[in-house]
């Protein structure tokens, strides 16, 4: 029963479930920003309603599952000297059960994008297009300076986007706002190369730089959609979670401190996505949202965020 328990629990160590849900606080994000929860009658929820919501929140954790865990597999021989107890250097999970997995929780989420919409529809190719850019990002892009950010924000702009392509007309009129994402996650990126063996003031600068632009920027989106005051608190409290532990970064940049402000980054995306959802939907969705907080932090002191 011990062997069930830990092949199990480095599974779950492998998928980062804490992450997880920051993914599904995405997809949320573009739904609402789609439009899909207006005018929502609370009492009367239709499968017809519900069901394309599932499929969406199973995609894309299928898809960052399955996109992390290939970041475990290509970096295995890496992390036998820099993490050795992760699943896979200890010895818990084989290197090919660790690609079994990834490939099963890919497929899950393509499959599942592509239920929302007839074959020809947005939701199954922006999957796709998802499960391409964390393949490319684990195998190639994370060993660039410049463009390795850029590939992981790229993965969650377009995870935006497949929420908002529950409604095909509003992903034409919103696709630009999947570039807000990028520019957050490139960010983060830019300082977990520290995480290690210290990070630098000047790419501190840079993400606090980048972090300003997009907290602006969710700021004049919810002014020009008279939304200003409702989305407030939240993009104050989100700017606060990500600003604290990266001045402490930036004052003394080493390894922990770096691996503190990146964590706070990740999961103060569930912060960001109930502005998001404030910003373009009703205030009970935007709390719903920011209900998943204490579940990721949960999640988060049980297994690693990064």
């Amino acid at each position: 029963m011990s062997y069930i328990v830990s092949k199990l629990i480095g599974y779950l160590r492998l998928m980062r479930p804490a992450n997880i849900i920051t993914a599904i606080a995405d997809i949320l994000a573009g739904i609402a920003i789609s439009g899909y929860f207006i005018n929502v009658n609370f009492e009367v929820y239709t499968l017809d309603f519900t069901l394309p919501v599932v499929c969406l929140c199973l995609a894309t954790m299928g898809l960052y599952g399955g996109g992390v865990v290939f970041n475990d597999v290509f970096d295995a021989t890496l992390d036998a000297t820099e993490r050795p107890e992760r699943p896979i250097p200890s010895g818990i999970i084989s290197k090919t059960q660790g690609i079994i997995l990834g490939s099963y929780l890919l497929l899950v989420g393509i499959l599942s994008a592509f239920a929302v919409g007839r074959l020809g529809g947005y939701s199954g190719w922006l999957a796709i297009g998802i499960a391409v850019s964390a393949l490319v990002y684990n195998r190639w892009g994370k060993h660039h300076a410049f463009l390795g950010p850029l590939n992981m924000g790229l993965c969650r702009g377009l995870n935006l986007l497949l929420g908002i392509s529950i409604v095909p007309d509003a992903l034409e009129k919103y696709w630009w706002m999947g570039c807000i994402p990028v520019v957050y996650i490139a960010a983060v990126t830019n300082i977990s190369r520290g995480e290690v063996h210290g990070g630098t003031a000047k790419n501190i600068r840079i993400t606090a730089i980048c972090y300003a632009a997009v907290y602006i920027a969710m700021g004049v989106l919810a002014f020009l959609h008279h939304r200003l005051w409702t989305a407030l608190p939240f993009i104050l409290f989100f700017a606060a979670m990500i600003n604290i532990p990266l001045i402490k970064a930036f004052k003394n940049p080493v390894g922990p401190n770096i691996g503190k402000a990146v964590k706070a980054g990740i999961i103060a995306l569930i912060v960001m996505n109930a502005a998001w959802v404030a910003a373009f939907a009703q205030v009970p969705f935007a709390l719903s949202v920011l209900l998943l907080l204490p579940v990721s932090i949960g999640l988060g002191k049980l297994f690693a965020i990064t």
